[in-house]
């Protein structure tokens, strides 16, 4: 798996990170949209990564944006800004999941028409066969190796947006690794 990271290389005098979050949280909205601007772009990459679909990708980075809007004021700085976007991006694809999945519920429940599901895999691109088979991991195992594999993070980075110890974390790509390679050794038979 290839890692991408986020491309910092800003024209000269363009305030860094941490002095945009200080303006946004006293308020300053042009503070705040030049750093949704700046990293609009990452969120959605980690979107995608973990949704698979071009649409919750969207939904999510908008949402992510809304989020950052409400929570900017208590960001505290104990962490990297992007690793603090790294945790408000995962919890809303996890709510997105969690909504979806009561949606579904609902649409059976009342039997509704079915809902409509994202692309199928194209048998021929490998890469994005892994992917499928990283978005059908347990949450927990989905953004451990998302954040380190497709994200590039040290273990601690992704243990500092996941809310846990460096040690689950490693133990997470573990178990992910396991459970990767039967799924697609079944997917060869």
């Amino acid at each position: 798996m290839t890692a991408m990271t986020v491309d910092h290389d800003e024209p000269a005098g363009t305030a860094d990170d941490d002095t945009l979050v200080a303006q946004a949280r006293a308020g300053d909205r042009a503070a705040f949209a030049r750093l949704v601007e700046r990293h609009y772009d990452f969120i959605h990459r980690v979107a995608y990564r973990l949704t698979g679909t071009p649409a919750e990708a969207d939904d999510v980075a908008q949402d992510v944006a809304v989020r950052l809007g409400r929570a900017i004021r208590g960001f505290r700085g104990g962490s990297a800004f992007t690793t603090w976007l790294y945790a408000l991006t995962l919890n809303a694809v996890r709510d997105g999941a969690r909504r979806r999945a009561r949606e579904a519920a609902k649409a059976e429940a009342w039997a509704a028409q079915a809902l409509v599901e994202g692309a199928a895999v194209a048998a021929d691109d490998p890469v994005e066969a892994l992917w499928e088979a990283v978005r059908a991991l347990p949450d927990k195992q989905r953004d451990a190796i998302t954040l380190v594999h497709g994200e590039g993070l040290s273990h601690a980075e992704a243990a500092a947006a996941m809310a846990c110890a460096e040690t689950t974390v490693s133990w997470h790509v573990h178990q992910a690794k396991k459970r990767l390679r039967r799924m697609l050794a079944a997917g060869e038979d």
